[in-house]
């Protein structure tokens, strides 16, 4: 049987750290940077800010929201959101139920309550869904949507 070397077995040991996913890790810096996009994408849509939920999409983006064509683009992702803020005050109640990170690509699933409360008057509208974002690492470090898609839990 033939010995493995100090230096193989160093080799073997510096692969084995590089691929930590403990706190600290590449990978869990990755998903905290990725889950720290996802509030502030929560906290813009509370605030009515369509611009600054835009931001965190990439130029070609592509949004697929239910009942609705998919628009492609951080312009028409911001005239998607600008038409809800423009009807409605808004609160979402939203976080990630699982971030996988795979190089300079992951994803998120998550959670979401939206409500609306109509500025014309009117009773609130209460809403829950599921979504999956689809994200890609930036060459500045930033996390980007790519792809958004949602789907409502209540019956039609």
């Amino acid at each position: 049987m033939q010995r493995l070397s100090k230096t193989t077995l160093a080799g073997i040991f510096i692969f084995l750290v590089s691929c930590n996913t403990e706190p600290g890790s590449s990978i869990e810096n990755d998903k905290q940077l990725i889950t720290e996009m996802s509030k502030a994408r929560a906290k813009a849509f509370t605030e009515g800010d369509a611009a600054a939920i835009a931001i965190h999409f990439t130029d070609n983006a592509l949004l697929m929201a239910p009942g609705k064509p998919a628009v492609k683009g951080r312009a028409a992702v911001q005239t998607y959101y600008e038409s809800i803020f423009s009807e409605n005050t808004t609160q979402l109640e939203s976080h990630y139920e699982e971030v996988k990170v795979s190089g300079n690509l992951a994803y998120g699933r998550g959670f979401a309550k939206v409500t609306l409360v109509p500025k014309k008057g009117g009773a609130p509208a209460v809403s829950t869904a599921k979504y999956l974002n689809i994200l890609e690492k930036q060459p500045d470090g930033q996390w980007k949507t790519t792809h958004d898609i949602w789907n409502g839990n209540e019956e039609p």
